[in-house]
């Protein structure tokens, strides 16, 4: 009996997505609700779950193409679910005992290396170090996941080659001088990253306001609490949950700087839906932790770090990222010393945040070495004016600087 396997609701207001990747091949076993692809949408990548076991049979639109929720992707032929566990291919021949699934048997237990040879499959990374190396893809036992190859797969077996390889390989090698171009197709968060961006410019009226911050008391604290405080709480203590913090306190102020212009109207929230900016495999990604205005330094520490943990692994989900009234940029994680962050539509404004770096400073009439940081806020000046947003980011400098502001609602 054959199933369809369709593309499942993607989300809120979200119809369509692009098959990013087939996790499994024409011929190979599949368990119930084993992931047999990937979509991606415009925020998200998605895993296409098998509604039944079996095997799959055909892959009824290549990778790259654009499907709509409902939308048949692939069919299944319903089979014995032994022989959809790819870890055990003696068990396929006595699963398989209806004739069309023992056809297929032979091919369920195939290598590994042979499913995931195939270009389709083959990562940007994989493809150039394939060529570069002049290696045959389907001689590769691929150890990634699903048996798909890896890059170092690749480098191993270039130096696994024989002596008598390089003949065959030179005319495919390039020379070490040579230029080199790839042309990889835009991933679909890609894509819509670069429009909401350009929206972004062309529909606001962005402005940046800058100011330096003295870390020296928020870095004592962190420094003299973080082993208590992970001991107590399981999360290590971070700068992230003091500027959050501190940002609560200015938005409470200066209610404009976490509005937003919807038509004709200005819609002010009495909470604060924070936007955490974090590194995506995929790209940049937005996360929401929310009513962050109530919740403690520990909780906003397990918030933030749960969600960059999902966004390393890819399992972000829509409702993860919906909303959000004000954003945070850390560029200072990759070393970054000052910038323009852009706006989250249709959030009026960002923080951002930037390295911390020992320089002399003028105090009490003496030249002293501090811990300082330059901070960023981008704001939609249709909205908001110079003022609120000059005042917004000494509110945050100041409950930096000192944090007992933090404590006192000062």
């Amino acid at each position: 009996m054959s199933s369809e396997v369709k593309v499942p609701t993607l989300g809120e207001s979200v119809s369509e997505a692009t098959i990013g990747q087939w996790l499994k091949q024409p011929g190979e076993a599949v368990a119930l609700d084993e992931p047999i692809a990937s979509l991606e949408t415009d925020k998200v990548a998605i895993e296409v779950n098998s509604p039944v076991a079996g095997i799959l049979s055909a892959q009824l639109v290549p990778a790259g193409e654009t499907v709509t929720v409902g939308a048949v992707i692939a069919t299944i032929e319903e089979g014995a679910t032994a022989a959809a566990k790819p870890a055990a291919p003696a068990a396929a021949p006595k699963a398989a005992a209806p004739a069309p699934v023992a056809a297929a048997a032979p091919v369920a237990p195939s290598e590994p290396a042979a499913e995931s040879s195939d270009p389709a499959v083959l990562s940007p990374a994989v493809r150039r170090a394939v060529l570069e190396y002049g290696i045959d893809p389907a001689t590769i036992k691929g150890t990634g996941k699903d048996g798909r190859i890896t890059k170092e797969d690749v480098i191993a077996a270039a130096a696994a080659k024989p002596a008598s390889a390089p003949v065959a390989a030179a005319p495919a090698a390039a020379p070490a001088n040579a230029r080199r171009e790839e042309r990889v197709k835009m991933t679909r968060l890609r894509q819509t990253i670069a429009k909401r961006l350009k929206s972004a410019q062309e529909t606001a009226a962005l402005l940046t306001t800058f100011n330096d911050v003295d870390m020296t008391a928020v870095v004592d604290a962190r420094n003299r609490f973080k082993d208590s405080f992970e001991k107590k709480h399981g999360v290590k203590l971070g700068f992230m949950s003091f500027f959050a913090k501190a940002a609560c306190l200015a938005l409470k102020d200066l209610p404009s700087v976490n509005a937003q212009i919807q038509g004709d109207e200005i819609v002010y929230f009495d909470y604060v839906d924070l936007s955490v900016a974090v590194s995506a495999p995929n790209g940049l990604v937005v996360p929401v932790v929310r009513n962050v205005d109530k919740m403690s330094f520990a909780e906003i520490e397990k918030a933030i770090a749960g969600f960059g943990k999902k966004a390393k692994d890819g399992t972000l989900t829509m409702a993860d990222m919906a909303g959000g009234t004000f954003t945070i940029s850390n560029g200072g994680v990759f070393g970054g010393l000052m910038s323009t962050p852009i706006i989250n539509p249709p959030q009026s404004a960002v923080l951002g945040l930037h390295r911390i770096e020992d320089r002399p400073v003028v105090r009490n009439g003496q030249i002293v070495i501090r811990p300082m940081m330059y901070i960023a806020l981008s704001y939609d000046h249709r909205l908001i004016d110079g003022r609120e947003a000059v005042t917004a980011l000494k509110t945050i400098k100041e409950a930096i600087e000192d944090p007992t502001r933090l404590l006192i609602d000062l």
